[in-house]
């Protein structure tokens, strides 16, 4: 029989709080705003492929609460891996299955783009596509350049080789995010609504990115 038990709304909200306290002290290309734009795209692309809404929710919630971490640490903590372990306290308390905690786990662990977990469950897959597809598109633009303020980058750097560059520097463009990471997004998005989505958002990307080389170089 499905188990068809389900976390309180009580619980719920101090879950949320939980995890928006994380974001505390967090930089604005991963802040609590970024958890809220997931989850509303894990309801959307996860009522589409008909998953398991309540396991999906909570990860959503939890999905990034090992960010803060992995900034502090300038990415030598994978904040995936450490948020499924600052979770688990809080989920092995909920009124659910162990396989849905264990999902809910999952989920956490396998978002990350260059994680080492790939998104094996309906509902880790979902949570996969949206958090990929708050990095590209007009947001994602948006983010990437305010991730380079953020540790600061360059607003471009032509004279550099970009896989010789390094994450966390002054070479740690906007466009750089686009080469090494952004521009690869679309082909790793697993879910149909997901993909459908990804193909719109990717083409604006790359013809943003077009037009800011143009402009950068005074051609446009």
């Amino acid at each position: 029989m499905k188990d068809q038990s389900r976390v309180d709304q009580g619980r719920m909200e101090k879950l949320k709080e939980f995890a928006k306290s994380m974001f505390e002290s967090s930089r604005g290309s991963h802040n609590w705003e970024h958890t809220l734009r997931v989850c509303r795209l894990c309801e959307h692309i996860g009522t589409a492929e008909g998953v398991d809404m309540h396991v999906l929710r909570i990860a959503a919630y939890l999905h990034d609460i090992g960010r803060c971490r992995q900034d502090a640490s300038r990415g030598a903590i994978c904040h995936a891996k450490e948020g499924a372990r600052m979770a688990w306290p809080v989920i092995k308390k909920l009124d659910l299955s162990e396989e849905r905690k264990k999902n809910i786990i999952h989920c956490i662990r396998s978002h990350r783009f260059r994680g080492r977990h790939e998104p094996k469950t309906p509902e880790a897959k979902v949570l996969f596509d949206a958090d990929k597809l708050d990095a590209i598109g007009a947001v994602g633009v948006a983010r990437a350049f305010l991730f380079a303020g953020e540790v600061g980058a360059k607003l471009h750097n032509p004279d550099v080789v970009i896989e010789n560059t390094l994450p966390y520097s002054e070479d740690d463009t906007a466009f750089r995010e686009f080469k090494l990471k952004l521009v690869k997004i679309r082909d790793r998005i697993v879910t149909k609504e997901g993909k459908r989505l990804a193909g719109e958002r990717h083409k604006f990307m790359e013809d943003f990115f077009k037009q800011f080389i143009k402009e950068h170089e005074g051609r446009g």
